[in-house]
């Protein structure tokens, strides 16, 4: 039987927490998935060890308030872009932000502890935690940021991603860490030891295997199709000061007019970032003929907001040689409290609009995923910012497109981690899909991903510049692109059934063995 010693719980409530900030160092920009490994195992350790549910929620949230308090550390960030007036908040919204995403963590551990099995318990968590991190990425218009999938971008499990997900790699870190830290167990026999390595390496062999195997799958050949990505590095305390913000549109005019690399053909298609021109679409005559000039005949595609009556959209707008805008595409996924406030068009039925985006006090959302006919280079499914951080969000196109366009503008949020987690959360839907991201993104980091994951050529971050390169091509349909996270699902909720009627029959059994 595992004991458990009656230490003060808020103590091991703190270990917890300080782990879970060692486990946050497997995300990017550290990439050290050592430390997640290592985090997690001592955290479930302490977590299987708990006296009660409530003792098991409380140290399987402290474990997920340590993660991502760190992981999301970036969060800070806008608000010290005005430190003056906002710059005090920052504490706060790091924190509760934090401690309310790790509620669901805390929530797996209570179930976990339900499995009575000391043994099976280690199980119960890696599986309950996989379930928090589905709903994670669903509840209230989901936010899978800094899932531990993640922290596998850099290595040789990445390309597993196209069968199982991003969400499928934090299910076996999960579930590694459980191993782990079973072996670890001081009060394991040896027999049971022995047992759980041989399921360990049995899982890191298997996962090996198949991610071996997927990554000599041969890149395919690229497009006859040349892209020219543009940089600005707009700071954003500068980006609509309209001292500044022009400055910044003459910039990316001169990328785009800039003269190709000697013996190289001119772009064929030219990709500005999010939001690159400082008014609305419909006010943009001059500006886009001036764009369109520059790029010499190849279309344009650009971020600009846009209006519509009293509705306002964050929008992607695809210019002809001419000028003419040929297509529009409206972020559909909006970010809660950031580009609208939910609930606010609901209380504008009680005559409370300053919340109501079809007021004019936010964003609206547009229609869904479209696929975006670009011409030569083929067809894209654009994404603005937030919404390359969600699968499910390209599974609903209504068909595959040639290739991924992920625009955005990341420096509300800094040059240290979220840049850097952004980039690989976009690795990550290359895998997924097999299929090209071209990310270009204010401040960087702009870059040409080929189908397996592979960054072919970028723009470093914080600096200006602009990147001309060959449109990589498109792989086959993956597994993961069929079918998402519903075999996970499937499989965690058989699970999860199994252990409980595990439990059932473990009581009955007591019951039958000390009647009353």
């Amino acid at each position: 039987m595992i004991r458990r010693p009656r230490a003060a719980s808020g103590g091991v409530v703190l270990a917890t927490a300080a782990l879970g900030s060692f486990a946050a160092l497997g995300q990017a920009p550290f990439n050290w998935p050592i430390c997640t490994m290592l985090g997690f195992a001592a955290a479930f350790h302490l977590i299987a060890r708990a006296n009660s549910p409530w003792q098991s929620a409380w140290r399987s949230w402290g474990l997920g308030v340590g993660y991502f308090a760190v992981a999301l550390s970036w969060l800070i960030n806008p608000f010290l872009v005005d430190a003056a007036r906002h710059g005090w908040m920052a504490p706060f919204a790091i924190f509760f932000m934090a401690a309310g995403l790790a509620l669901l963590w805390g929530v797996a551990g209570a179930i976990a502890h339900r499995v009575t099995i000391p043994v099976l318990r280690w199980l119960a968590l890696a599986v309950a935690l996989t379930g928090a991190e589905l709903v994670r990425a669903r509840l209230f218009t989901g936010f899978p940021w800094a899932n531990p999938g993640h922290i596998w971008i850099e290595t040789t499990f990445a390309p597993l991603a196209a069968y199982i997900g991003a969400s499928g790699l934090g299910a076996l870190t999960f579930l590694t860490a459980a191993l782990l830290a079973c072996i670890a167990a001081s009060d394991l026999r040896v027999r049971g030891r022995i047992m759980h390595a041989a399921i360990l390496v049995g899982v890191v062999a298997s996962a090996l295997g198949v991610s071996l195997n997927r990554g000599q799958i041969p890149a395919p050949p690229d497009r006859d199709a040349i892209l020219r990505l543009v940089q600005p590095n707009a700071p954003q305390h500068l980006k609509w000061d309209p001292r500044h913000a022009y400055d910044f549109v003459t910039r990316q005019v001169a990328f785009t007019a800039a003269d190709p690399a000697p013996g190289q053909p001119r772009p064929d298609l030219v990709i500005w970032p999010e939001t690159a021109v400082p008014t609305l679409l419909e006010w943009a005559d001059d500006i886009r003929l001036t764009i369109a000039d520059a790029a010499q005949g190849a279309p344009v595609l650009f971020g600009v907001q846009r209006g519509d009556g009293l509705m306002y959209y964050n929008s992607l707008a695809l210019l002809d040689g001419t000028g003419q805008v040929q297509a529009i595409y409206d972020k559909h996924h909006l970010v809660p409290f950031g580009e609208y406030i939910p609930l606010g068009n609901w209380l504008e039925q009680f005559g409370i609009s300053a919340f109501a985006a079809r007021a004019g006090n936010g964003y609206s959302a547009g229609p869904g995923a479209e696929v975006m006919d670009t011409g030569v280079a083929g067809s894209a499914l654009p994404l603005i910012c937030y919404e390359a951080v969600f699968p499910r969000d390209i599974r609903a196109a209504q068909k595959r497109a040639d290739w991924i366009l992920h625009a955005t503008n990341d420096a509300w949020f800094g040059e240290f981690s979220m840049p850097y987690q952004h980039l690989a959360q976009a690795r990550f839907r290359a895998i997924e899909f097999g299929l090209p991201v071209i990310r270009v993104a204010n401040t960087g980091i702009s870059a040409i991903i080929d189908a397996r994951g592979e960054l072919r050529a970028s723009i470093p971050l914080g600096q200006a510049g602009y990147l001309d390169a060959r449109l990589p091509g498109a792989g086959k349909p993956t597994l993961f692109s069929r079918y998402g996270d519903l075999p996970l699902a499937i499989v965690l909720t058989v699970a999860l059934f199994t252990l409980q009627a595990t439990r059932s029959r473990t009581a009955t059994q007591k019951r039958v063995d000390n009647p009353e």
